[in-house]
């Protein structure tokens, strides 16, 4: 795991954009996870931008990339704009430029959602696996919705979440609605992924950050089975990494 700290999120953004339009471009990088949720629109918004300019001056190709939704929310409506399906179509998929055709979703239909998931995990196999995901952090720890207890090797499933992830979801949606299940690829496709960039950023994140980085490698804290991946970025905050001992901002 790799880590980078930086005074504020404005700044791990620049920096995370840097890295995540050079893996973008990479010859090898064709299926591409994305998170939904508040953390990452930032990111994305600016990966978009750059998808005119090159560093080299020219236009950064992303209309060849797949994209693969990371998860979903069960019980929300199919066409409600702030679930991850859409919210990851308008954000990334419209404005990079990648066809429609090239990007896959979970449905929120609950009575849809497991089929779906397993044809999605099928899909992501079939295609040769993840080779860029970018992740916000829960909370709890969790990745995806692969909440606490989740095993480094478990499948993609629908499940139960933990009533921080609940009051989280609900928060997202205005109280309009407050899923309490979750439909997730499993950690073992998140950890097979051959490059991870993750972002946490605030206060609210010091705590599964510290047991990410520094916690023991254990399925209380889903996100510290990154401690063993090479190829994890994990970009902070200064207020995120306040946990952590010996942290120095870049």
């Amino acid at each position: 795991m790799n880590l980078a700290i930086h005074r504020n999120a404005a700044e791990a953004n620049d920096a995370a954009a840097d890295m995540l339009a050079r893996w973008l471009v990479l010859p090898e990088a064709r299926n591409i996870m994305l998170a939904a949720g508040n953390t990452p629109l930032e990111l994305y918004r600016r990966i978009a931008e750059r998808s005119g300019r090159g560093a080299d001056g020219k236009n950064l190709r992303l209309d060849r990339l797949h994209l693969f939704a990371l998860d979903e929310y069960v019980g929300v409506p199919r066409g409600e704009p702030r679930n991850c399906a859409n919210l990851i179509r308008r954000a990334a998929a419209q404005a990079w430029g990648v066809p429609d055709s090239q990007y896959f979703t979970v449905s929120s239909v609950e009575t849809e959602a497991p089929e779906s998931l397993r044809a999605h995990e099928e899909n992501i196999a079939h295609a040769g696996g993840i080779d860029v995901i970018v992740l916000g952090l829960g909370q709890n720890g969790h990745l995806g919705f692969n909440e606490p207890g989740s095993a480094e090797d478990s499948p993609g499933r629908v499940l139960d979440l933990e009533p921080s992830s609940i009051e989280a979801n609900r928060l997202w949606f205005g109280g309009e609605f407050a899923p309490a299940r979750g439909a997730t690829v499993g950690l073992k496709t998140i950890l097979g992924s051959r490059r991870v960039l993750l972002l946490a950023y605030g206060p609210h994140k010091t705590a599964a950050v510290q047991a990410m980085v520094q916690g023991p490698r254990s399925s209380a804290c889903p996100a510290s089975f990154l401690q063993g991946h090479p190829q994890a970025h994990v970009f902070l905050d200064a207020t995120a990494a306040a946990g952590l001992k010996g942290n120095g901002l870049r």
